[in-house]
Parts: structure tokens; C-alpha cells; sequence
């Protein structure tokens, strides 16, 4: 992904941070990428329900 990111907070379960941390361990892939491929995931199935954002969010995924 290279387009420009920006910093947010986001609250996970303890169980959620550990997994996370795990699979990103053992994959050599970082807990953060893993959740902006978790909201893009989000995004696309939901969107429909977003028409105006669909030039916003791009095709590449």
C-alpha cells in the first residue's frame, strides 16, 4: 500500500492484540498491515451501503 497513511487509535480485546501479534510474528507482517487489510475487508463488504465513497476507496483491492 503506498499511498500516505495517517495514525488513529483503535481499541482491541487482549485476545485480539495477542493473536495479532502472533500471526504477525510468525508471518513477517506487521500487526498494523494486518488491520488496514482487516478495514479494507470491511469496507468492501459493506460497500453498498456507502455509494458516495466508492470513487474514494479505489478498485486495487
Amino acid at each position: 500500500m503506498s499511498r500516505r497513511k495517517i495514525a488513529t487509535t483503535v481499541y482491541i480485546t487482549r485476545e485480539q492484540d495477542q493473536a495479532l501479534k502472533l500471526l504477525a510474528e510468525r508471518t513477517d507482517t506487521s500487526v498494523a498491515q494486518y488491520i488496514r487489510e482487516g478495514i479494507d475487508l470491511v469496507l468492501q463488504r459493506h460497500r453498498a451501503e456507502m455509494p458516495q465513497q466508492l470513487s474514494l476507496m479505489g478498485d486495487e483491492n
